[in-house]
């Protein structure tokens, strides 16, 4: 991505300026999954977010703010290379925040930001670790909620994954709550999505991977009892049904997380942390 531009101050006292589109009705998420991919945008959801957002390399498109985290803002730009241009950047109070957005906006600033083009998922493999590749992927497949989605991202950006392939019918990972839970490490953790699934796994298999699939099934093999070898990919399910027939079919070896109490698994996000811990190397 290119030099980051400028900040271009505006007051905002009117919540119908046709310049805040991008920041209307958030709370319809039919309209924002609709609406995000066309224009190639997503919306980055506080002063952290957006620091990690440009830190990445992502370019805003325009931001929307209070008063008083303006200060934070400027200096935030101030510390990121300048290409001449500017970035509008409309201030309003409390209350016209909330009448353009439809929430209360509390954690500082919100930035329309241009989405980048997704890589490939050999790309994305072949980059990894500075380019000597991927070692430890996680694969989310079909899991529709977006705070999963983030707290997922989370876990694999404190525990060592060096990449996370989503399916194509998986929830975004920059959905607004999904970077909201993710605290911005879904600009850390390098991701794509599949083409096609699940024939999207013979690639994976091509790259030496071995895909592994946490399932409760009668012959899946303790976490425990898992030598992790040197190329895996940990495939997870959605919140109901977890993973699909046929993805399971097309795992090399069938995982579960050994349990006590009665209880026969964990919600997903929790069972994707402690899968990433216990296969790290």
């Amino acid at each position: 991505m290119g030099p980051v531009p400028a900040p271009d101050i505006h007051p905002i006292s009117d919540p119908t300026d046709e310049r805040l589109a991008d920041y209307v009705s958030l709370t319809d998420v039919a309209l924002r999954s609709r609406h995000e991919p066309a224009k190639g945008l997503y919306i980055a959801e506080s002063s952290t977010v957006l620091r990690r957002a440009l830190g990445a390399g992502h370019r805003p498109r325009s931001v929307l703010l209070s008063p008083r985290w303006l200060p934070d803002l400027v200096t935030t730009f101030a510390s990121l290379p300048d290409d001449g241009t500017s970035v509008p950047v409309y201030v309003a109070e409390q209350d016209v925040l909330e009448a353009i957005t439809g929430f209360k906006v509390h954690r500082g600033a919100l930035a329309s930001m241009h989405r980048p083009p997704l890589a490939s998922v050999q790309d994305l493999l072949s980059a990894a670790r500075g380019g000597t590749g991927a070692r430890r992927v996680a694969i989310l497949e079909d899991i529709v909620d977006h705070t999963n989605v983030g707290a997922i991202f989370r876990s694999a950006a404190g525990l060592g994954i060096d990449a996370v392939l989503v399916t194509p019918r998986c929830a975004d990972p920059l959905y607004r709550r999904s970077v909201r839970v993710s605290m911005g490490t879904v600009f850390q953790v390098p991701w794509t999505r599949f083409e096609t699934w699940p024939g999207g796994l013979a690639d994976l298999r091509a790259s030496g991977f071995t895909v592994a699939a946490l399932a409760l099934a009668d012959d899946a093999v303790s976490l425990d009892d898992l030598a992790p070898p040197e190329r895996l990919a940990l495939m997870l399910g959605t919140e109901g049904d977890g993973l699909s027939r046929g993805a399971v079919e097309q795992a090399d070896v069938v995982v579960r997380i050994p349990m006590a109490g009665g209880v026969d698994s964990l919600n997903v996000a929790a069972a994707s942390a402690v899968a990433f811990w216990a296969t790290r190397t």
